[in-house]
């Protein structure tokens, strides 16, 4: 099986390699692009974009290629509008060389090792190497992952397949390596099926059966009726490649929407989780008041108890005070009475 291309755009050869961080590809950057579109050199647009997370990448697609448009740079606007958006699993791998410079050329030179190992038929140094290789490729794997949660879009077990896959290719043929070395995936790679041989020994070829020659007719006759078989099977090979490569698109397009499909379903299930936990400690903080209500209930019927026990007992003073001050004006009238002197 060969590897599978899926790259966006291709770099300059000047511009081949991991993209160092903070360069105009890093996820940093993204940001402030969406802002402010640049009217800057394509390739580093180009790289800018493929840094951005897919969700972002079209509404920043275009405006650069509007950018560019308004600029008069034509095609500069129709290479950035036919830029493809990568997968989730694509932009992850993308993000590693962005990233991790560094451990990315160690991991391209492994490969070339390993390439190397496999045309020299060096049985010991492949043994060495695939260890490595299969040590290598699972931390690798889970350093994007790691990167891609941080940057807010966490891989599914699906997606962090694709990216196995996508290294190990890179491992194992060096197209599938320059593809990713430039930081532009737009989907994940398939490796082959066996380290290819380049220039080592090859094994005998398979005996085949001998079948009759086919003698095509002489003269024009021949002449016209291979010329139509050719251009048959031209045509016929058109339509295949035509056909291959929508489907391939179709293919490209159904994989980014089901991997929105499930950003979006990890969006929402963490919202409901949230609305979950803000229920939660709205009917805790609900109860809470109603037993705030309740102990104020009691303290105002004790209130209102005790301020109806005051009022009868104020009444009952000033009753009395009534009485006692009318029992003073009487007592005080039969003294006067008294009085020998009146």
């Amino acid at each position: 099986m060969s590897t599978r291309r899926e790259d966006g755009p291709g770099r300059k050869d000047g511009d081949r390699g991991p993209v160092p961080v903070g360069s105009a590809g890093s996820a940093g950057s993204a940001g402030s692009a969406e802002d402010a579109p640049s009217v800057g050199p394509v390739e580093s647009v180009l790289d800018l974009l493929y840094a951005a997370p897919p969700s972002d990448f079209v509404s920043l697609r275009e405006r650069h290629a509007g950018a560019a448009r308004s600029a008069g740079r034509k095609e500069d606007a129709r290479r950035l509008h036919a830029a493809r958006r990568p997968t989730l699993a694509a932009w992850a791998a993308n993000l590693l060389t962005r990233s991790l410079p560094e451990e990315s050329r160690r991991f391209l030179e492994l490969g070339r090792a390993l390439r190397e190992a496999y045309r020299a038929l060096d049985a010991d140094g492949l043994k060495e190497l695939s260890a490595q290789r299969r040590s290598v490729v699972t931390a690798l794997s889970r350093q994007a992952a790691d990167l891609a949660r941080e940057a807010g879009h966490p891989l599914s077990e699906g997606a962090r397949r694709e990216v196995e896959s996508t290294l190990l290719a890179v491992l194992a043929d060096p197209a599938a390596a320059e593809q990713w070395a430039g930081g532009r995936l737009t989907g994940s790679l398939t490796p082959p099926s066996e380290f290819p041989s380049g220039g080592g020994r090859a094994g005998p070829a398979p005996r085949e059966r001998p079948t009759r020659p086919h003698v095509p007719p002489e003269g024009p006759a021949g002449d016209e009726l291979a010329e139509r078989r050719r251009r048959r099977r031209q045509e016929e090979q058109a339509r295949a490649e035509r056909a291959a490569e929508r489907a391939a698109r179709e293919a490209h397009d159904r994989r980014a929407e089901r991997e929105d499909a499930d950003a979006a379903s990890r969006r929402a299930g963490d919202a409901v989780d949230r609305a979950r936990e803000e229920v939660s400690a709205a009917e805790r903080r609900l109860r809470e008041a109603h037993a705030e209500l309740a102990r104020a209930e009691r303290e105002l019927g004790t209130a209102r108890e005790r301020e109806h026990t005051t009022a009868q007992a104020l009444d009952r003073a000033e009753r009395e005070a009534r009485d006692a001050a009318r029992e003073a004006d009487r007592t005080a009238g039969r003294a006067e009475r008294r009085d020998p002197r009146d």
